[in-house]
């Protein structure tokens, strides 16, 4: 609610005086003139009979990086406060977070400035306060975050663009507005003048505000919201984009790193790979021990040599772009956020690839970085090194076209390209519009495949619905992967936390794991495992394994294809230290110890390989009608007395939610294994307040190869 006597208003209330201050501003030459109309703007609009009031946050609201909630006529009073309305997905809220960090660089609480964000959400995804946490980890955001979720501050002030800036002075009066990105001149003269005019009327008050941070209460984990992967069918390796991390991992396939490149803070530097940075790193692309990178919040294309250990700039220049034509030659081009690069050919006569398409996500286009000489279609010969738009008017639309400059994208964040016939086109995730697209490698072509609807300007048409075609449901879709062994096509339906495949003969889609609730969980088959917004996948082994950036639980999960099982992928050193765990992490969990009178079952020995992984179904027999007790703990956990090191890296224990549900236990084998022979204990503990009277374990073991023996035992027990 407002402050007693005054009255509450929306945006339309400053336009007419806002208006004519931008208009005098284009005629204003040197700074001091600029600094003179905004200081007479704020003494006619601080003189009016009546403060044009923001509303008060209603009470409830959900908050983040504060002690507790905030109240704008308390302890903002005294304040010129910046409210942000933003939500997590759109590329121009991200663009914006720069300027607003650059502003908080500048001046602080003490100065009097305090920004709040007020996230109003377009996805139904967005409304949940854990993601919306995982958002303000992931862009590094340090000021206060409210959970507009019904978004009634949106609708009260009559919001209707996101991001949208309004400046408060220190009574919650209003006095600016910003209305999207590409304003940070604005923001700064805005800002300092509203504070020199404040402070000079001794109306502002250097009080702090009570932060409290939400990434100081997160233990260290080496892998921090990945946000794609790739494969290297040379050499066996996976390359894997450390976003949260600013960091490249090179990876063998039993999940000891090569190389670790950049991080683990953000930067823009060239050079030998110690040296080396990258900020909020995507797409990445592997060739010939050469890797492409999508560096998405420094605006540039970076290339990896592994052979020379070496990282340089081949396309962008370190800022945001706003051409949507481009052409001039790479480290001349700007570019603005790149999302994601996949390996083309410019025709079917040339024999090694030569194009790096790329989806920029931030222009709503897909582009082209000529790495030799070639022809785009329609296009004359282009020079090696040239950078320039393929598709997309640059417009935010899901507008389909025969002509691909009049098509339209809408933050494009996926790639991957289907060369061989009948498709010879690239597949598009199209996050805002959620949509999976094609563009012909033909002619260019912009087609729809799944998703979204036929208006083009509607980018609301979202949800979860498998169906042909228009009629299936995607939400905010940030990658696509081309299994070229089944033609079919899988998507990272990131918002729904699933992964779907899509079969683009019959533009039939499908959801192939996942329940549609952001959690972590190995269950016993695709549909009863999870994920939390996972941002990119990619195939592996000739077709068996789909590898997949679980973004917000921060692990690489493996989906084998063939036995329709999920694992987690482990990352460690080669000197056997873990760097990457199944999940963030505490302290280690202090495990229980069972009774020697516990019943044990002694399996026979079996074989496993280094670096593979081992999966076992546990499956308790109990009596007819018997239930897990409501609230009472039952749990697995894993011991290798003498052989600890088995474990490394491991999901050591885990819960058992229903006898219906029960889990399938994980066991990835060390790339360096210290012994011959290990003895593996899988035991189960179960607290309730019923009396069992017979009730028995079977593991049963699902994979396996020759190599390392490994005895296998069993116990339970139970407290009454």
């Amino acid at each position: 609610m407002a402050a007693p006597g005054a009255r509450s208003c929306n945006l339309s209330g400053l336009l007419p005086a806002q208006t004519s201050l931008e208009y005098a501003l284009l005629d204003a030459v040197t700074q001091e003139e600029k600094d003179g109309l905004v200081y007479q703007y704020l003494q006619k609009v601080d003189g009016w009979e009546q403060d044009l009031l923001v509303p008060e946050f209603p009470e409830g609201l959900e908050w983040l990086n504060t002690e507790e909630p905030i109240s704008v006529y308390k302890d903002l009073c005294g304040k010129v406060v910046i409210l942000d309305f933003f939500t997590y997905c759109c590329i121009n809220c991200i663009h914006l977070l720069p300027d607003l960090h650059a502003l908080e660089h500048t001046y602080s609480d003490k100065d009097g400035l305090l920004i709040v964000g007020v996230h109003s959400a377009k996805f139904p995804n967005e409304k949940v306060l854990d993601n919306i946490r995982s958002a303000v980890l992931r862009y590094n955001i340090t000021h206060p975050v409210v959970n507009d979720a019904d978004a009634s501050l949106w609708q009260e002030l009559e919001v209707s663009c996101w991001p949208t800036l309004i400046i408060l002075g220190p009574r919650g009066n209003m006095l600016f507005s910003l209305i999207g990105e590409g304003h940070k001149e604005k923001l700064f003269l805005y800002t300092s003048i509203a504070l020199k005019y404040y402070k000079d009327r001794g109306q502002i008050r250097a009080n702090k505000i009570g932060i409290k941070l939400y990434k100081d209460s997160l233990p260290p984990s080496p892998l921090l919201f990945p946000g794609k992967i790739t494969v290297d069918h040379v050499s066996n390796r996976l390359v894997i984009a450390d976003t949260g991390h600013h960091r490249i991992l090179v990876v063998w396939k039993n999940g000891q790193i090569q190389y670790s490149i950049g991080g683990p803070n953000p930067g823009r530097k060239d050079g030998i790979f110690s040296e080396s940075s990258f900020n909020s790193p995507q797409g990445v692309a592997i060739m010939n021990n050469i890797i492409y990178v999508a560096d998405t919040e420094n605006h540039l294309i970076r290339k990896i040599d592994l052979e020379a250990e070496m990282v340089s700039t081949v396309a962008g220049i370190g800022i945001q772009g706003t051409d949507k034509e481009g052409g001039a030659k790479g480290d001349e081009q700007p570019i603005s956020s790149p999302w994601d690069v996949v390996f083309g050919r410019s025709g079917p006569e040339v024999q090694r690839d030569n194009i790096l398409w790329i989806a920029m996500a931030g222009t709503h286009q897909i582009w082209a970085l000529l790495l030799d000489c070639g022809r785009l279609p329609k296009k004359n010969e282009l020079k090696k090194g040239t950078c320039l738009r393929f598709a997309g008017s640059g417009n935010e639309e899901n507008r389909n076209n025969a002509y691909p400059h009049k098509a339209g994208f809408a933050q494009p964040s996926g790639l991957s390209l289907a060369s061989e016939g009948p498709w010879s086109c690239l597949f598009v995730a199209d996050s805002e519009s959620s949509t999976v697209r094609t563009v012909s490698l033909k002619d260019g072509a912009v087609k729809h495949l799944v998703g979204g609807e036929r208006d083009p300007m509607n980018l609301f048409a979202f949800g979860d619905v498998d169906g042909v075609g228009i009629n299936a449901r995607l939400q905010h879709p940030l990658g696509v992967t081309w299994d070229q062994k089944r033609n079919l096509l899988y998507v990272a339906d990131s918002y729904n936390h699933k992964i779907k495949v899509v079969d683009p003969k019959t533009k039939n889609c499908t959801t192939l794991a996942g329940t549609g609730n952001a959690s972590n969980m190995i269950g016993s088959s695709f549909t009863d495992s999870t994920f939390n917004e996972p941002g990119g996948l990619c195939i592996g082994e000739n077709g068996q394994l789909l590898y997949v950036a679980d973004t917000n639980n921060h692990q690489i999960k493996v989906l084998d294809l063939e036995t329709k099982t999920v694992s987690v992928f482990p990352v460690f050193r080669s000197e056997n230290a873990v760097v990457d765990g199944p999940c963030l992490a505490g302290k280690p969990k202090t495990l229980p110890k069972l009774p020697k009178s516990a019943p044990g079952i002694r399996l026979s020995p079996v074989a496993a390989s280094p670096g593979q992984t081992l999966q076992f179904k546990l499956r308790l027999d109990l009596p007819s009608g018997t239930k897990l007790t409501e609230g009472a703990s039952s749990c697995w956990f894993l011991s290798a007395e003498g052989n600890e090191w088995l474990l490394q890296g491991q999901i050591p224990s885990g819960e058992i939610e229903s006898i219906s549900n029960q889990p399938t236990i994980s066991l990835q084998i060390p790339g360096d294994c210290l012994s011959l022979e290990a003895i593996l204990s899988i035991s189960f503990l179960k607290k309730e307040n019923i009396v069992l009277h017979d009730f028995k374990i079977n593991f049963t073991l699902l994979q396996i190869k020759d190599a390392i023996e490994i005895q296998f035992t069993g116990s339970c027990i139970r407290l009454g």
